[in-house]
Formats: structure tokens, C-alpha cells, sequence
């Protein structure tokens, strides 16, 4: 099975690793050398391979991020003109342009190459929930 569509639940602004479930994917095919993409199916979040041992990391991710870009409502935002969806909408398509929709992880010996401390994660950058899709495809 080279495809699969994978859904994230999330509960607001943060990163959800589904490293795990990536694994399995690639377990479940006989591929093994190849690619692994990710592409995720939405504007206002974005995918990351990012450190997964110490919680503080993504906490000042988040952090970093909700400086660089604040909610629009924010006086230094006071330029933003889309505000449609509420304060969060425009500074959420900013950090999904400044990260990236779409990576590719090398498939070698039939495990995903990532290093000791990598995970993969769906960093959403919303305040509230959404069920994000995330296209899993493998190549060879």
C-alpha cells in the first residue's frame, strides 16, 4: 500500500507527533529503501521533524512561534487585513509559510532514517480543534 491518509485530532496551538504511526505505515508495506513523504492537507498548520525526548522543546517552539507571529488582535499586527476566522486565522497562515507542508523522510533497511531523538510531528497553529489530514505516501 504506497498511500495512506492519516487523521489528526487536535485540541489547539502545539505539536502532535504521530511518529508512530508513520513507522507502522512504512512497516506495513515491503519497501525497503525508498522515500517516505508527508503532505499535509490544510494552510494554517504545518509539519515538523523536531526533538522528541524533552517536552521543553516543543513548549518553546510554541513559544518562539507565538512571539515571532501574534494573534492579530495584537497591536503589532495591526496591519493584518484577514481576520475572517477570528485573531488566530492570519498569524496561522504565516507560521504554516515560514515552516513546511510537506517532508520527506529516507526509507532504509524497511524503518523510516530518523535519528535517535527525531519524531514527526503536526504542529497546529490554531487555538481550536481540527481534524487535520496528512497524506503518507511511499516511493521507491
Amino acid at each position: 500500500m504506497p498511500q495512506k491518509l492519516l487523521t489528526i485530532t487536535t485540541r489547539g496551538q502545539g505539536l502532535y507527533e504521530f511518529t508512530e504511526e508513520a513507522k507502522a505505515f512504512v512497516k506495513s508495506s515491503s519497501t525497503k529503501e525508498g522515500l517516505l513523504t508527508l503532505f499535509v492537507r490544510h494552510t494554517s498548520c504545518s509539519l515538523l521533524v523536531q526533538e522528541n525526548a524533552d517536552p521543553d522543546v516543543q513548549r518553546d517552539l510554541k513559544t518562539f512561534f507565538a512571539r515571532l507571529v501574534p494573534p492579530s488582535n495584537d497591536p503589532s499586527m495591526a496591519w493584518v487585513i484577514h481576520t475572517m476566522e477570528g485573531p488566530d486565522d492570519m498569524p496561522a497562515h504565516i507560521k504554516s509559510a515560514l515552516t513546511q507542508v510537506s517532508i520527506g523522510i529516507p526509507v532504509s533497511s524497511g524503518t523510516l532514517a530518523l535519528g535517535t531523538w527525531q519524531g514527526i510531528y503536526l504542529f497546529e497553529h490554531r487555538n481550536h480543534s481540527h481534524d487535520r489530514q496528512i497524506i503518507m505516501h511511499l516511493s521507491l
